[in-house]
């Protein structure tokens, strides 16, 4: 499948090892990852080069070529809440995932659209295991 992984970039990465671990796991699945560079340590230098306009118009292509976009969502990101929207809006099924100890947006646990799927994990293996679970109920 062709999954957008979303993750905070600009409002924090101390979840940054896990947003490698999970992109990590979905590329051994075979799954093709257009936004797997985010998870990279140096997703912020190689980011600031590239003009908003620019990063909005990849992002919403690559949104929209997607077959599912799972997110991370434990660090608080406005990019993030407008992907996951967006992907909504296209009827895209979703899945927002995030630590049992962090505290996340009402929009996004409140929401009753039936293509968003929210869940807890306590580990990164636990978050791995649930997306593929997630994933499998789409497997073409």
């Amino acid at each position: 499948m062709n999954i957008y992984f979303a993750c905070a970039i600009t409002g924090g990465r101390e979840f940054e090892p896990v947003y490698q671990a999970l992109v990590a796991a979905l590329e051994a699945d075979g799954h093709q990852i257009p936004t797997s560079h985010l998870a990279a340590s140096e997703v912020i230098y190689l980011e600031k080069v590239i003009q908003p306009q620019e990063v909005y118009a990849r992002d919403v292509a690559w949104i929209r070529a997607a077959d599912a976009l799972i997110a991370e969502v434990s660090v608080p990101s406005h990019g993030v809440g407008y992907e996951i929207a967006f992907a909504l809006g296209l009827g895209k099924p979703v899945l927002a995932c995030h630590r049992a100890d962090r505290a996340v947006s009402k929009m996004i646990t409140g929401n009753p659209d039936p293509n968003l799927t929210v869940q807890i994990y306590d580990t990164v293996g636990e978050a791995a295991q649930l997306i593929r679970a997630y994933l499998a109920g789409y497997a073409t």
